[in-house]
């Protein structure tokens, strides 16, 4: 199965079809690992300063999902050289096999790739053998954060969404004792306002524990009418990830919506990653572009050299 550059197709959609994926993804190569970023010490009255900390930045694979399928080592040899440092696999991953996710492994430490977490569909967070498995293959390629791409809910009650509060937090007492967090990447619907006046995400993180990943996509925060900075200053170290996705008003026809590069549309990107490093907890970056006007690997390069252009005047 492969996606035409232009598909208008979702992370979302695309997401929802992950059973198939799952055995189209087990029959191609893909990767994933990761070493954790460096933690400098803390400076004290008798040790000079630390140097500034490093935010590596990477790519949420579904960015280059054509790319990847066709010719996954190629691409990821093209991320290195563009500069990425970090890769994020998406929920098919799950269809490798042991073997091979060791293999995938050593691909990415040969390449110096790193995989710092990985996205998920809801049976990698619940127990049964797809946990069972969602834990040792992320302990063989390395990652840190078991993230839910998406909770497959568009609406829901107060208690419904409590309900699925529940078991991320049981996925992360599971996850822990492994080494493991477990997280949820936001869509629109998480930032829906519920009958009690609280936004989903804001009931998500009240019900889970301190150490649940709050990755943050800024582009749907964005387009939802949330304020990403002043949720980033809300919850203090639980930022642990963000997908630097841009949006502006306007449909995909208009190359508008999420069609534009990182950097086009109207997110506070200055002011957003300031609050991340300085109180979000941020330990890395993921672009993710759902699609553009150019192909995936133009798309990821011209991103990352905005990214490297609003990291200078920071």
């Amino acid at each position: 199965m492969t996606l035409p550059s232009s598909s208008p197709l979702t992370r979302r959609d695309f997401l929802a079809r992950s059973s198939a994926g799952a055995a189209m993804f087990a029959a191609a190569p893909l990767l994933g690992s990761a070493l954790t970023p460096d933690v400098l010490a803390a400076d004290s009255p008798t040790r000079a300063p630390s140097a500034p900390k490093s935010y590596p930045i990477g790519i949420e694979m579904f960015a280059v999902r054509n790319a990847m399928m066709k010719d996954l080592p190629g691409t990821l040899q093209t991320l290195k050289t563009q500069g990425y440092e970090v890769v994020e696999f998406f929920a098919p991953y799950l269809g490798w096999q042991i073997p091979y996710a060791k293999t995938v492994r050593t691909m990415l430490d040969d390449l110096g790739l790193k995989a710092y977490s990985t996205h998920n569909g809801m049976p990698a967070m619940v127990p049964g053998d797809m946990q069972t498995k969602a834990i040792e293959i992320n302990q063989i390629l390395g990652t840190r954060h078991i993230v839910l791409s998406s909770p497959g809910m568009e609406t829901g009650t107060v208690d419904e969404w409590k309900a699925l509060a529940a078991k991320l937090t049981a996925a992360s007492d599971t996850f822990r004792p492994h080494g493991l967090l477990a997280g949820l990447h936001n869509h629109d619907a998480e930032w829906a306002k519920l009958a009690d006046g609280q936004r989903v995400m804001e009931l998500i993180a009240a019900n889970t524990p301190a150490d649940f990943v709050l990755q943050l996509d800024v582009g749907t925060c964005v387009k939802a009418g949330a304020d990403p900075v002043a949720w980033i200053n809300a919850h203090p170290g639980r930022i642990r990830s963000a997908h630097l996705k841009d949006w502006a008003p306007g449909t995909e026809a208009q190359e508008k919506s999420y069609r534009v590069l990182f950097g086009e549309g109207v997110s506070p990107w200055k002011q957003i990653v300031t609050a991340l490093e300085a109180t979000g907890g941020v330990e890395f970056y993921l672009m993710e572009q759902e699609g553009s006007r150019y192909s995936e690997l133009e798309t990821s390069s011209r991103c990352l050299a905005s990214w490297k252009a609003l990291r200078r005047t920071l």
